[in-house]
């Protein structure tokens, strides 16, 4: 069973910086894609970075210039750098690990920027 253990979440204020981490129990690079995804009370989850097994990355419109989603292959951890944080990004972040139609999830951190 894959397990995906995030840290790193916590309060911050508005323009400030956070890094997440993602550790897997796994090689990560026995996976097609790791990302972020987060979900905002109220609101569906969503997609916020991934990077695939080759190293190519893709971000969403709202986090694009301000996130930056790297990896450790040697610690099999995932990082979601995150600065000039804003109100609207709060929410619970999920690590996701996806190979072929399978999808394992961590059990998300919460981030929390007040304005």
């Amino acid at each position: 069973q894959v397990q995906l253990v995030e840290s790193g979440g916590g309060l911050v204020q508005a323009g400030g910086s956070l890094r997440l981490s993602c550790a897997a129990s796994e090689n990560i690079l026995s996976f097609n894609t790791m990302g972020w995804y987060r979900q905002a009370p109220g609101k569906q989850r969503e997609l916020v970075a991934f990077i695939t097994k080759s190293g190519s990355t893709n971000y969403a419109d709202s986090v694009k210039g301000r996130f930056s989603i790297s990896r450790d292959n040697a610690k099999n951890t995932v990082y979601l750098q995150m600065n000039s944080l804003k109100p609207e990004d709060t929410a619970v972040y999920y690590c996701n690990a996806q190979f072929m139609t399978r999808y394992y999830w961590g059990q998300g951190t919460q981030v929390t920027v007040s304005s």
